[in-house]
């Protein structure tokens, strides 16, 4: 069902449906013209040993994070980010999916990074490699790396997706904002230690909780648009401006996009999340126990 790198591309892939399409969908556009898959597997699944057919590395652990900056999986400048992308291969009018490993995990920041970085055929494969094998869609051994052909892609930023530290301290401080936190309920409550050495157990005063697990179902399939709105307003007191973080800035991206099949508008991700915040130096207030 793959198309190698130098055959003639097949039919147009069509629009998508939505920020999310169904393995099925998926399935019956692989090699068409102008569709690219995307592998954006983090930490154990990265560099795995099957893939979707024709799937390239969006590399989260490499070349699409900062690594000159603090926090882990950082954004990339926009000309660092354009690099990358091009050296995917994906063009300014292709369709590209993003699926990863573990389910619907980082491929969210990936489709998150692409939007705020102003492309907008981008969506999310629903239930990830899981779902794919689980629906026996076919898998291909990963290839070290794509070597196909240089895309087009420009990066167009979009102020206001991908917010610091000063954007998320205004929003605990409106009334009308709510700071969503995609982490555990234990790592939220500082009961359970941080992953990561270094960083303070709790959470930000008067973010709430909303672990991004929860917002899919047993099959690993993001819940109906209904449930992930009723979620939402039920740690939010039905406030309507979001702001998301998590450990680095991936989970988040997956309450932002429960978040657009929600219906919410111009939800923002805390790009540094709590690796930024929970730092002993400088010292951002934190609290522990529940929300």
């Amino acid at each position: 069902m793959t198309m190698p790198q130098n055959a003639a591309p097949g039919p147009e892939a069509g629009p998508l449906p939505g920020v999310l399409v169904g393995a099925q969908w998926l399935g019956g556009r692989l090699g068409a013209g102008g569709l690219v898959v995307l592998d954006a597997s983090v930490g154990a699944h990265r560099g795995a040993e099957r893939r979707i057919p024709g799937a390239r590395p969006f590399d989260l652990d490499g070349a699409l994070s900062d690594h000159d900056a603090p926090a882990p999986h950082t954004m990339p400048a926009a000309g660092a980010f354009t690099d990358a992308v091009r050296d995917l291969g994906v063009d300014d009018a292709d369709t590209v999916v993003v699926y990863d490993g573990a389910g619907i995990y980082s491929s969210a920041r990936a489709w998150w990074m692409l939007r705020a970085m102003g492309f907008d055929r981008v969506a999310v494969l629903d239930g990830g490699l899981p779902a794919w094998t689980a629906a026996g869609l076919p898998v291909e051994a990963t290839r070290p790396a794509y070597d196909g052909p240089r895309g087009s892609f420009t990066a167009r930023p979009r102020p206001g997706l991908l917010v610091g530290s000063g954007a998320v301290a205004a929003a605990l401080a409106d009334p009308a904002a709510a700071v969503v936190d995609a982490r555990t309920r234990g790592r939220f409550a500082g009961t359970d230690p941080e992953p990561r050495p270094g960083l303070r157990g709790g959470h930000m005063p008067g973010a709430v909780n909303l672990p991004f697990g929860e917002l899919q179902d047993p099959d690993g399939l993001m819940r109906p648009a209904a449930e992930l709105r009723t979620a939402f307003e039920e740690v939010t007191g039905g406030r309507e401006r979001l702001y998301f973080s998590c450990g680095s800035g991936v989970t988040a991206c997956v309450l932002a996009l429960a978040a657009e099949l929600a219906g919410y508008e111009d939800p923002a991700v805390y790009d540094g999340s709590w690796s930024e915040w929970g730092v002993p130096s400088p010292l951002r207030p934190v609290t522990t126990g529940p929300a």
